[in-house]
């Protein structure tokens, strides 16, 4: 995909030696198209790491991108330079007002927490919030999965007996879902987590739909029914070292943590991971673009999202003073 990124985000040397397709400011703006706009709220703590590995996904496909990176207002990063995050982030704040096509909300390293403990879980349930009507298509990763089904569906988080952490086998359980289009019956993706989320609960909730679980993991991608969100709680994102980087800083903190399950070879950690999660996630992502921002979102997003507020704007009312026709009439007028 030709992604338009600023010239001098790091991701983009990394991205041009892989042969990943980025494109300048002057190209894009001569090709006399609407590029998809899409959102990032990067909430872990290597942004650079993480721009890099989102980046790669989406530039996979023909689609052209316009890419906007956001940070939290509410709190301060401790890994990444304050010169890029002033050079290459905006704030919510920024971009309130604007329309995005897609929006990508990260994962972060705060699921041992209560939700509401969070710095920023104030300013996320905003973006969450905003997201409803300024955004077509959202994927939630691994932490921001579980924060968005308990602010939109109330699902409550629990804490696994171990840490789930590894390369696990999966299986859609419903295959012709666009989203799965083209995955083998069985594949592969990257766990990184300690808590999960029930799958009973999920069946409860009528306007959300399970597409993939793993036997050893749990549940691995939910999307709502009217296909405008979905939840991954794994991170098919990870590039082949992330994993081993995680599985180094933990034993250099201390932490008990087991080998990753399904990782090295004969769980051997000093030898070279083994990647097997690739080609499917690279589908993951441009399935997400192909079928549910770009085949979804209209030409003009601006005066379409407009209509969709307005019709939402004039139920509410409707609700409101049914028992007053009147009032009603003058207020829709």
């Amino acid at each position: 995909m030709p992604i338009k990124v600023p010239d001098e985000l790091p991701a983009r040397r990394i991205l041009n030696r892989e042969n990943v397709f980025i494109m300048n400011e002057s190209r894009a703006s001569s090709q006399d198209i609407r590029p998809l706009r899409i959102a990032v709220f990067n909430l872990m703590p290597n942004k650079i790491e993480t721009e890099t590995q989102l980046l790669r996904f989406l530039g996979n496909t023909p689609l052209q991108v316009e890419l906007e990176l956001l940070q939290p207002a509410t709190y301060k990063s401790k890994n990444t330079s304050e010169e890029h995050l002033l050079k290459f982030y905006k704030t919510f704040e920024d971009v309130k007002d604007e329309k995005f096509d897609g929006l990508i909300i990260t994962g972060a390293p705060v699921e041992k927490m209560l939700f509401e403990d969070v710095d920023y879980w104030e300013e996320l349930c905003a973006v969450m919030e905003w997201s409803k009507t300024n955004v077509f298509s959202v994927l939630h990763i691994c932490w921001a999965a579980q924060a968005a089904l308990y602010y939109h569906y109330g699902v409550q988080k629990y804490e696994a007996e171990e840490k789930i952490f590894g390369i696990f086998e999966h299986t859609a359980a419903d295959k012709n879902h666009y989203l799965l289009y083209g995955f083998d019956d069985v594949f592969n993706a990257p766990h990184s987590r300690y808590t999960g989320i029930s799958e009973d609960e999920i069946r409860k909730i009528p306007e959300l739909s399970i597409l993939s679980t793993s036997e050893k993991a749990g549940i691995y991608i939910v999307g709502s029914r009217n296909e405008r969100q979905f939840f991954i709680t794994g991170h098919p994102e990870y590039e082949r070292n992330t994993l081993k980087n995680e599985y180094e800083r933990d034993k250099r903190a201390g932490l008990n943590t087991a080998i990753p399950k399904n990782y090295f070879p004969n769980d051997d950690a000093t030898l070279e991971p083994i990647c097997r999660w690739r080609s499917n996630s690279d589908l993951l992502f441009s399935n997400w673009l192909n079928y549910f921002v770009y085949q979804e979102t209209p030409y003009d997003y601006v005066k379409e999202i407009s209509k969709e507020i307005s019709k939402e704007i004039s139920k509410e009312i409707s609700k409101n003073v049914k028992n007053d026709n009147l009032t009603e009439k003058r207020v829709l007028k």
